[in-house]
């Protein structure tokens, strides 16, 4: 079974990385491929790095991590990035593979009204994870929900650090620090 974790990762943190940690164990997956959008419908090409950055940052942060991967199907497809589009390529691509499809409380609240949602749950297993008190939204898609730790860090949190000049490190994986600090992201109002 693989996971499949999208989002922005604008930029990835440690609580991407926590979330992510315990989702593979809890669900046993054989491996978790983070999947960050080219551009999210929902932001209407908000994101603060481009595309090839927040991968880059994403590659630097699972480094070495056996079992956490870089999914590129949405970087590599024209925006915006529909989540019902890469589940079918990646179903169409590796056919015998259990795909299950990881969201947090938040985005599984806005699922009614992704694009072909009453798809996705034909094409992946639908796990939402839930931090303790998070409210988590009724759904027939939903097939389970986890509970994660709360690790109150928001990318919002990160990119304003940076643009203040404030150290990033225990927000985020040193090798993304390194990679903010020197490709200068972020430094400029939102």
């Amino acid at each position: 079974m693989v996971g499949l974790f999208g989002g922005s990762f604008d930029p990835v943190h440690h609580g991407h990385l926590i979330v992510a940690q315990v989702a593979a164990e809890t669900l046993g997956l054989e491996a978790l491929r983070f999947v960050p959008a080219r551009e999210q419908p929902f932001k209407g090409g908000r994101h603060r790095a481009p595309a090839d950055q927040r991968a880059a940052m994403l590659r630097l942060a699972v480094a070495g991590h056996t079992g956490f991967e870089v999914e590129r199907a949405e970087l590599e497809r024209p925006g915006p990035s529909y989540t019902v589009d890469t589940l079918r390529e990646l179903r169409a691509r590796h056919p015998g593979v259990e795909l299950t499809l990881l969201l947090g409380a938040d985005a599984a609240a806005e699922l009614p009204a992704w694009r072909s949602a009453a798809e996705i749950p034909r094409l992946a297993r639908v796990v939402v994870f839930a931090r303790p008190g998070s409210p988590v939204p009724e759904s027939a898609g939903i097939e389970r929900v986890i509970r994660v730790p709360s690790v109150d860090i928001s990318a919002t949190q990160v990119r304003q650090r940076a643009r203040d000049r404030l150290p990033l490190r225990y927000f985020v994986p040193d090798s993304v620090a390194e990679y903010v600090t020197r490709h200068r992201l972020y430094l400029d109002p939102a």
